[in-house]
């Protein structure tokens, strides 16, 4: 989809959400004021800001189609068409972030048009999702969850349990203060469960190990739980 059509698709959406979730006609508009006046061309050449919206373009899509259906029982099938991420995303923070005072969109959407959104552990959270992939775990991204609540990867495994995951190659000597703000974070938008992973690159097998974490956490971990690892 070219600048343009995303463009041309966001205002679509906002008339088409107008009739039927309100709250999310209101932030999709607050995304259409904050792109209306750049022009295409320029558009292009935010890669951050395009992925951006596109993501929000194809959650709003598909949240709109389950709205739509006229049935709770309707609605509840298409979400067992879903993977359980998907589920997760969909049922739970997706509708939650469209209802939600989020306190850091103002501050991430001004870092992103600004290409000032530096992914420093992006090739690891590759790694360890084609890690999990290979082991017939599934895993969900999303600029939503990264940015606002603190979580690079969904992760799920043999019991579909969804469990939020942020990774750090911060120091040990601030990771203790990003650990409890990240479970702050997970709190606020009532994550019930989640696991913060800092690691060094140094370490040989850190991925693996993640992994091995990751997988056993997202079928066991119980609710209220929210593991560091180091």
């Amino acid at each position: 989809m070219q600048a343009q059509e995303i463009k041309d698709k966001l205002k679509s959406l906002i008339e088409q959400a107008s009739s039927i979730d309100h709250n999310l006609a209101r932030r999709l508009d607050e995304i259409n004021r904050w792109v209306r006046h750049i022009k295409p061309g320029s558009l292009t050449a935010k890669p951050f800001v395009l992925a951006f919206l596109l993501e929000v373009i194809t959650d709003s899509t598909i949240w709109l189609i389950i709205k739509s259906l006229p049935s709770t029982e309707e609605q509840q099938a298409k979400f067992e068409q879903m993977t359980p991420n998907e589920r997760y995303w969909y049922g739970y923070l997706f509708p939650r972030w469209i209802d939600a005072s989020d306190s850091k969109f103002y501050i991430w959407k001004q870092k992103l048009m600004a290409g000032d959104f530096n992914q420093v552990d992006d090739d690891i959270i590759k790694a360890i999702a084609q890690d999990i992939v290979s082991r017939e775990g599934s895993v969900w991204q999303r600029y939503i969850a990264d940015l606002s609540m603190a979580t690079d990867l969904i992760v799920s495994s043999r019991q579909q349990k969804p469990l939020c995951i942020q990774v750090t190659s911060v120091s040990e000597e601030f990771n203790h203060q990003k650990y409890h703000y990240w479970k702050s974070t997970l709190h606020s938008w009532e994550i019930e469960r989640g696991l913060f992973f800092s690691y060094s690159p140094k370490e040989a097998n850190f991925i693996n190990q993640l992994v091995n974490v990751a997988l056993h956490n997202s079928d066991y971990l119980a609710g209220g739980k929210y593991l560091k690892f180091s």
